[in-house]
């Protein structure tokens, strides 16, 4: 069992991960810009009207899409009245590309307007972990709550039989959260993990109730001037704006200013054409059909359940709803958005597929597995967890050392190994605060991505509640930080990752007044024994200059209290 012959690293770079194997995604691209071809006999491919082009192979989209794409796509598909029933289509920009070995059937279920086109941000990043498939209900489309549920429900058991072994995802939004909730009422024992955007759990506490009354005296198009329906896309682009003028202008965001204002002058014009009197009053029955089937049944929900909520939504009251949702139903868990509105999966700042992984809701099989169902965290992660340090960063300005084999210490991490199975062994300053700067800084430098051995309390539902924020620890996860247990261990040495350990835990970041730099280890560390089985690396490290920071800045006379009531 080799080991490294002194101190590894202070602050350390990213540890390399070793991505799951991929597949290439089984999807076909159209023959016509605006066709549809067939996948499998129930579904459909269809592409937007700015996925016409493929990219050059190989090419990442210069840009995310966005509203102004939402807009332009869903208003020539609902120019395209073909008379045909609700249907499932898999977009274009998800096909050809490389996707995760086993990943599930993702179904996106739309909102008020029935689109399906509700992801078109997050197509590309999602198509990689999920086979997608989005839900498009035509303008003319009458279906009932009844019959909608009945089309979910039968694809939802023709996925699950295909591959018994994996969940089926439903993403709802609005109405669509509530035909999800309803299909896991009528199906508890179909492993199904949902993500409702803004449920529409709430249509009876909203301004959306009293809506349909007001529109039967307000001639069409006049209807689209109530405040509920006007919010309902240019709140998007209202916030685009401020967002530009508080920063000042430049001349590029002059040009950004100018989209801004032609795009929401297109998305008015969409209004028109996918928005019609008749439709908004067929879907605000089917909400309210939907949300009282669900509310008297919301006990029932066995499902896996993630609610993610906008502070700011023009239409329902998604935060209440939230909390509501997360004390009725068993397996769920919240996200709160403070300052996003009703259209959050189309703002710029809102990533889906980020979100379902850092709340550890992202699985290929049963039961979660935290080892083999990680994903590596994309550049956007990396680059959010190093922002979230960006000031300890700016204040202590961390230094990294490493050993090399002839014993000399130098500046960097020439001295990291490259290759694993390797273990970190080292000791936690105050309140662990070198863990971030650390994991981040070696990811960087070295491309070597280390996975933490975590405490429980970071993964457990109940801690959510007492944290600031309930996503507190999901950038953790993001990062690659697992329960701390011999099976995972063991899974992350046969795995050849870099396992960070802390063998003092909790105990140790939270130590008291005189005890900087004392360790509280157990007297016979086991990880020993593990890590010999696997030959691994065992690679020493140590933090210097926090707990002397910390010792000039603050008082610890009160601190020892607080201590002993957060000791886990």
């Amino acid at each position: 069992m080799p080991v490294a012959p002194s101190a590894a690293a202070a602050t350390v770079a990213p540890p390399r991960s070793r991505r799951p194997p991929l597949a290439r995604a089984p999807f076909r691209r159209a023959s016509a810009a605006h066709g549809w071809e067939p996948r499998r006999p129930r579904a459909v491919a269809v592409a937007s009207s700015s996925a016409s082009a493929s990219p050059p192979p190989g090419a990442a989209a210069a840009r995310r899409r966005g509203l102004r794409e939402y807009v332009e796509a869903a208003g020539e598909m609902a120019r395209r009245k073909d008379g045909g029933p609700p249907r499932w289509f898999s977009p274009l920009e998800c096909a050809g590309g490389e996707r995760v070995l086993g990943a599930p059937t993702l179904l996106y279920l739309p909102g008020i307007d029935g689109v399906g086109l509700g992801l078109i941000r997050h197509h590309e990043k999602l198509a990689k972990m999920f086979e997608l498939w989005c839900l498009h209900i035509p303008v003319e489309d009458r279906t009932s709550f009844e019959g909608l549920v009945e089309l979910v429900e039968t694809t939802v058991k023709s996925e699950s039989s295909r591959a018994s072994d994996r969940p089926v995802y439903l993403v709802g939004e609005s109405v669509g959260a509530c035909i999800a909730l309803a299909v896991a009422v009528r199906n508890p024992e179909i492993d199904l993990v949902l993500i409702l955007v803004n449920p529409g759990t709430s249509f009876h506490k909203s301004q959306l109730q009293t809506l349909s009354a007001f529109l039967d005296f307000v001639p069409e198009p006049f209807h689209l001037t109530t405040p509920q329906l006007l919010t309902f896309l240019t709140g998007n682009f209202m916030k685009m704006t401020s967002t530009v003028v508080g920063r000042g202008f430049s001349p590029e965001e002059d040009n950004t200013l100018s989209e801004i204002t032609s795009s929401l002058l297109a998305s008015l014009t969409f209004l028109v054409d996918i928005l019609t009197k008749e439709s908004i009053m067929w879907k605000l029955k089917i909400l309210k059909t939907a949300a009282s089937f669900v509310n008297s049944r919301l006990h029932a929900v066995k499902a896996q359940t993630l609610v993610l909520a906008s502070g700011n939504d023009e239409l329902l009251p998604s935060s209440q709803e939230a909390e509501k949702l997360r004390g009725a139903i068993e397996k769920c868990r919240t996200r709160l958005f403070r300052d996003n509105g009703h259209k959050i999966l189309l703002e710029a700042e809102f990533d889906l597929a980020t979100n379902i992984k850092g709340a550890g809701y992202y699985r290929r099989s049963r039961k979660t597995d935290f080892v083999s169902d990680y994903l590596p965290p994309t550049p956007d992660e990396l680059q959010q967890a190093i922002n979230r340090d960006r000031i300890l960063n700016f204040i202590t300005d961390p230094v990294l050392l490493s050993t090399l084999p002839d014993g000399k210490i130098v500046r960097g991490l020439a001295g990291l190994p490259r290759e694993g199975p390797a273990v970190l062994v080292g000791y936690h300053m105050l309140l662990g605060l070198e863990l971030g700067p650390m994991v981040t800084g070696v990811l960087s430098s070295t491309g070597v991505h280390i996975r933490g051995l975590a405490h429980p309390f970071m993964f457990d539902k109940n801690s959510e509640q007492i944290m600031p924020d309930s996503a507190h620890f999901d950038l953790h996860r993001i990062m690659g930080a697992v329960p701390v247990t011999a099976a995972n261990f063991y899974k992350l040495l046969a795995d050849k990752e870099f396992v960070l350990l802390y063998p003092g835990g909790a105990r140790e970041a939270l130590h008291r007044k005189g005890e900087e730099y004392k360790l509280f280890w157990p007297d016979q560390p086991e990880f020993v024994r593990m890590a010999s089985r696997f030959g691994a690396t065992i690679i020493p490290f140590g933090v210097v200059g926090e707990d002397d920071i910390c010792d000039t800045t603050m008082i610890f006379r009160s601190f020892p209290s607080m201590i002993c009531s957060t000791r886990c």
